[in-house]
């Protein structure tokens, strides 16, 4: 691939990541060129790469658009994340290192001080966040996982559903990542594949109550867990 290729890819798939680029929209080879100051042979080179890793969809008259996704297709990713991310917490628990525990605790730290803004800081709590998980799939330091986790992490419905999360919501994704550190501190396996799996579960079911149009998770669940009507 050429440079000009690489940069187009790489522009085009931040404004779909982003959601500058919404789901459906129309990617027109010749308007995202003058965007990306490319010619059109390194757009069409781009949205083929961006087509096959699911953030674009062509149809029979070769038109391309950002692909749009079902509710069903969401919940795959988030089943998806969760059988992985957790499998990669367990093995980042038996290979965890005092430096690499440091730096996970900083981490959440940062996500911490961006859940205290008033309005919390959404862009550095993603950022946060993003470096958290990384640094676990690092210390679990399996390329495979790495590979197919990288393709489910990076969509655009993951950036989306922070910007679902209330207060209440953001300090329950942060005390969550404070018993996933728990976990790590004492080498525990099991505990933090657990904790990893229902973290995602968590995150979609955020998701899934926004597009449905309910209430979030922590305002409808109260006192003796009886859920308001």
């Amino acid at each position: 691939m050429s440079r000009a290729s690489d940069r187009a890819y790489e522009q085009i798939r931040e404004m779909i990541i982003s959601g500058e680029l919404a789901s459906g929209d129309a990617l027109g080879e010749e308007a995202l060129a003058e965007r990306c100051g490319v010619s059109r042979t390194p757009v069409r080179d781009a949205l083929r790469r961006l087509e096959a890793e699911m953030l674009v969809r062509r149809t029979e008259t070769q038109r391309s658009f950002v692909a749009d996704w079902s509710l069903d297709d969401i919940e795959d990713v988030f089943d998806l994340r969760a059988i992985l991310e957790a499998r990669a917490a367990r093995r980042a628990a038996v290979r965890m290192t005092d430096p690499a525990l440091q730096s996970l605790r900083a981490c959440n730290a940062a996500i911490a001080r961006a859940i205290a803004k008033s309005p919390p800081d959404i862009d550095a709590f993603l950022e946060g966040n993003r470096e958290f998980h990384a640094a676990i799939l690092a210390v679990a330091a399996s390329p495979r996982l790495a590979t197919l986790l990288n393709s489910l992490i990076e969509q655009p419905v993951v950036w989306r559903t922070a910007h679902q999360y209330g207060q209440d919501e953001l300090r329950r994704s942060h005390g969550e990542h404070e018993e996933l550190l728990a976990a790590f501190t004492r080498r525990d396996g099991d505990w933090a594949e657990s904790v990893m799996a229902s973290h995602i579960r968590r995150a979609f079911h955020a998701y899934a109550d926004a597009h449905r149009g309910l209430s979030p998770i922590d305002t409808v669940t109260r006192t003796k867990g009886v859920r308001k009507a």
